[in-house]
């Protein structure tokens, strides 16, 4: 399976302390820094799997990178450098505690409440007579709170965030403004690779300065639902199932064996020739997503790389 990134334990200079998200890990550095390491552990459901992916945090930093290069025009964002290939240093910022999910088509969670009969999300009303995986007149924004460590994030309305004062009025105004801007340009960039973009989610912080910039990852497996355009209404016409480009794959595989992340269940076991597959996965993922060829990044010995690397960007500081 080769060498994989799971827990991190660096001690840069200034380090102010670490924090461990479900798959990322974040150093402050003299609280104006912050170090990123997408490792390779695998979550679903909210769940962190206990085996990790082979270069799946690599694929997942160059992506947002890429994503990120590609629509700095319509919003600012925390990147001031990738170091390395599973590192992006950026500003400190103080993020919003809630995700703007925003969704163009009735997949995945929305799909999963529809069926339950439910005709709101998040206080969005949802058409009837829909199918699941069919395009939304308009896409909708369901935006949902962040979790602490391992606790589920939570569906939550705009009414809700605000009545709650999650996020000023004026604030949550310019995040929808954006969330619906990023989607347009996602959607846009999805289509040049004969992709649509589903659904997909962003984080937004505040600087130093109060400007509003984007945060964490954008547009990847992870964090975004993708279906292949060609053959798509030949498929809904035949009530056939998409063919996906998203970590849903992993999620349906561990729905059959009988996981969903709720108490009591057990986590099915990844083999190697499963861990295996679903790195060979992301790998066309990255590439059919990015429209290049996924390069492999030495992985001899993969901490010491990325503490070099590091270490190099913050001595040029």
């Amino acid at each position: 399976m080769g060498n994989t990134i799971n827990n991190t334990a660096f001690n840069f200079p200034n380090q102010k302390s670490l924090y461990r998200g479900k798959v990322r890990e974040v150093y402050n550095i003299n609280d104006e820094i912050l170090v990123m390491i997408a490792t390779d552990r695998l979550s679903a459901f909210d769940v962190v799997m206990p085996k990790q992916i082979p270069f799946k945090g690599q694929i997942l930093n160059q992506i947002a990178a890429k994503m990120m290069e590609a629509t700095k025009d319509i919003v600012p964002n925390w990147i001031m450098a990738i170091p390395d290939p599973n590192v992006a240093v950026g500003h400190l910022c103080d993020p919003f505690k809630v995700e703007m999910v925003i969704r163009g088509y009735l997949s995945g969670h929305a799909a999963r409440e529809y069926k339950l009969g439910k005709r709101a999300l998040c206080g969005v009303a949802m058409p009837e007579g829909m199918k699941e995986n069919d395009k939304f007149p308009e896409p909708i924004i369901t935006p949902s709170t962040k979790a602490e460590g391992g606790e589920h994030d939570e569906d939550i309305s705009r009414e809700e965030i605000l009545s709650q004062g999650i996020v000023s009025k004026e604030d949550y105004e310019m995040l929808e403004k954006y969330t619906k801007a990023l989607f347009q340009r996602g959607t846009e960039i999805a289509a040049k690779q004969d992709l649509i973009l589903v659904d997909t989610k962003y984080e937004f912080g505040k600087t130093k300065d109060g400007e509003i910039v984007l945060i964490d990852e954008i547009h990847t497996p992870d964090s975004s639902r993708y279906f292949y355009a060609e053959g798509y209404k030949e498929r809904q016409n035949k009530g056939e199932a998409q063919k996906q480009l998203s970590k849903e794959f992993v999620r349906q595989w561990l729905i059959e064996n009988g996981f969903q992340g709720l108490k009591g269940q057990q986590i099915p076991e990844m083999t190697v020739e499963k861990i295996n597959e679903i790195s060979d996965r992301y790998i066309e993922l990255y590439e059919k997503i990015t429209g290049e060829k996924f390069i492999k990044s030495d992985v001899s010995n993969i901490m010491d790389r990325i503490e070099k690397n590091v270490l190099s960007f913050l001595n040029k500081k």
